[in-house]
């Protein structure tokens, strides 16, 4: 009797011991590749010792999944806007560096149904879009009234400037209404393309950054380089720069750096400041009448048309061989990037999805028809490199 008890106790003390061996072979107690969520909610939490701080939610897969579900009210869902081009209505487009803004911007000025449609003269980099009948532009982008409010201008900077610049004769319906636009892209695909383009010598140090009525400060914004510019550096320096405004770039560009005193970032914790800006980014992401994806061009243009009531005359384009799309690098440094862009993941991925519902939600009819299987578009790394001419 005693030896049947004995045996049955072996059972689960070598299942325990089993466990406790195959936990460590899994995860050593020197890595930081497994870990537990904090019931802290919006913690930072680390890829592996040394690499960024990459930001989860508690109930919310890590970046690197695509999440699931988020919660959007009808309001977010209903982006059709009356746009009235004969009226006051203004179209305002914020160019996020390179998420195939040169080629959107493009389609705007070139490639839209219009009664009075864009006049873009040979060898001028910039088109007069007027209303019909009037000589007042309806568009604010970088091929129309170029970079009135600085280069590469983000919603902090727009915001407080497109009012002023775009100060038409007062109407009698009162002030303009603008309506902000914007493309976004993969993250990873995105820092790796103007990881490119800096290497070919590109430098945006004309850019303003202007917030609250100043430029940020040489000790606020250092500079990752000397000299020149930053051409041939190699991507390990690239990313070791902890000033790279190619971090995060798309949640900076789109929150409202005013919340957290700007540039300097001594104003609040990096914990607290990542919290803030994604949640400004977000919310100011739902309240634009349209935001585009660089990796589903077709979709793109159906939304697009379907918001604003407005026929692109040809189709976009996907394509798929471009510069960033031919660098070759490791998982291991995939999570890198993925951990400097953690708020740019967690953007990205929360623009999907709200485009998903957006697509199924809205519409009806024939444009309801027309909308379905665009998600099966064939997508790529790559897009804003390969301008489409005319």
């Amino acid at each position: 009797m005693e030896e049947k008890f004995n045996r049955l106790l072996f059972i689960p003390i070598a299942a325990v011991l089993f466990l406790m061996i195959g936990y460590q072979y899994v995860c050593p107690a020197d890595s930081n590749t497994c870990y537990f969520r904090s019931a802290d909610k919006g913690l930072f939490q680390r890829y592996s010792p040394g690499f960024e701080l990459v930001y989860t939610e508690a109930d919310e897969d890590l970046p690197s999944k695509i999440t699931s579900k988020f919660n959007f009210t009808e309001r977010d869902l209903d982006r059709h806007v009356d746009f009235n081009i004969r009226g006051d209505d203004v179209m305002v487009f914020l160019h996020i560096q390179k998420t195939g803004g040169t080629t959107f911007g493009r389609h705007l000025v070139k490639n839209i149904q219009l009664e009075q449609p864009c006049d873009c003269m040979p060898g001028q980099r910039k088109c007069t879009c007027h209303r019909p009948g009037r000589a007042e532009s309806w568009l604010f982008s970088r091929f129309s009234t170029g970079w009135s409010c600085g280069l590469h201008a983000d919603w902090t900077e727009l915001t407080s400037c497109v009012p002023v610049v775009m100060n038409n004769p007062p109407a009698e319906k009162g002030p303009p209404n603008f309506y902000y636009i914007t493309m976004l892209r993969d993250p990873v695909s995105r820092f790796l393309s103007e990881w490119k383009h800096v290497q070919r010598g590109a430098t945006w140090k004309t850019a303003l950054h202007m917030c609250d009525g100043r430029p940020p400060t040489q000790d606020e914004l250092p500079a990752c380089y000397s000299g020149e510019d930053w051409t041939g550096v190699p991507l390990a320096d690239f990313m070791s720069c902890p000033s790279n405004l190619a971090n995060n770039r798309q949640v900076r560009m789109l929150a409202d750096l005013s919340l957290v005193g700007c540039y300097n970032m001594s104003s609040v914790s990096e914990l607290e400041r990542g919290r803030v800006l994604l949640a400004s980014a977000k919310a100011n992401l739902r309240n634009m009448v349209f935001y585009g994806l660089t990796e589903f061009q077709r979709k793109t243009q159906y939304l697009f048309e379907r918001t604003f009531g407005l026929r692109f005359i040809r189709a976009f384009t996907q394509i798929n061989s471009t510069r960033a799309a031919s660098v070759g690098i490791s998982e291991k440094v995939r999570w890198r990037i993925e951990g400097l862009n953690a708020l740019d993941v967690e953007l990205y991925e929360y623009a999907k999805e709200l485009q998903r519902q957006e697509e199924r939600g809205g519409g009806g009819g024939e444009e309801e028809e027309q909308g379905k299987g665009l998600e099966e578009v064939v997508t790529t790394e790559d897009y804003s490199s390969q301008v489409v001419r005319w």
